[in-house]
């Protein structure tokens, strides 16, 4: 349990806003939840979409939807944390990459996403998600071979770099929130977490983090932040 602890108030929503305004060095950790209010797209549907399947439909089925979507409300909330010097960094296990998109800088994205690409055939590199909005699969410029995102060509589904982040963040924050995620994948980095830090937990439905945090709110993410904004002392 974290070292300090927020008012004894019932109202959870006012607990959580009393949390961040005793932290400096936040953490979140996000999983599929927080994608769902924005239409984003998740590791494991990448992942499908592509078994046994072809290029045209893996585009029209999951990348064309996603594009046609903003991030979520929880992911703007999120970045304005960071904007406002609270948020250390986020680590997620989504490839969709909303979190860029809605502005924040310090993501770890440790299972890859469709910002780290490259040529099946030749291995020429392609960084950056704005290749996926267009109408049709994108070629490589040098060969014309089909450009995949990092968890389809790696097959190992782990972005090391994004893992040495999330596990210097996890280690020096102060307060964890945990956002519309169920695992907290062990040793990869939560066990490098630090013991003095408060753990908040958002999600509408019971996890492994159930016994490990201070504050259980069983909601979704997007009501929870819309609800926090204006009950922080002079910060929401």
């Amino acid at each position: 349990m974290g070292i300090f602890k927020s008012s004894q108030s019932a109202d959870k929503i006012q607990q959580l806003a009393d949390y961040i305004d005793g932290s400096d060095h936040i953490v979140a950790t996000t999983g599929a939840g927080i994608s769902v209010g924005g239409g984003g797209l998740t590791y494991g549907q990448l992942r499908f979409s592509r078994r046994g399947g072809d290029g045209n439909s893996f585009l029209h089925t999951y990348l064309e939807s996603m594009f046609s979507y903003n991030p979520s409300y929880s992911h703007y909330a999120l970045r304005d944390l960071e904007a406002e010097g609270k948020m250390l960094g986020i680590i997620t296990t989504n490839v969709d990459c909303m979190h860029t998109i809605a502005g924040s800088k310090n993501v770890a994205e440790i299972q890859g996403s469709l910002q780290v690409n490259r040529c099946a055939d030749c291995g020429r590199h392609y960084d950056g998600c704005e290749i996926w909005n267009h109408s049709e699969l994108p070629r490589c410029e040098a060969c014309g071979g089909e450009i995949l995102p990092w968890p389809l060509y790696s097959h190992i589904g782990l972005w090391d770099d994004d893992v040495k982040k999330a596990r210097e963040w996890i280690a020096a924050a102060d307060l964890i929130l945990v956002i519309g995620t169920h695992g907290n994948y062990g040793n990869v980095y939560w066990s490098c977490r630090s013991r003095n830090a408060a753990i908040v937990q958002i999600n509408p439905g019971h996890t492994g983090f159930d016994a490990a945090a201070d504050l259980n709110i069983r909601e979704e993410c997007d009501a929870v932040f819309k609800k926090l904004k204006g009950r922080r002392g002079g910060n929401g």
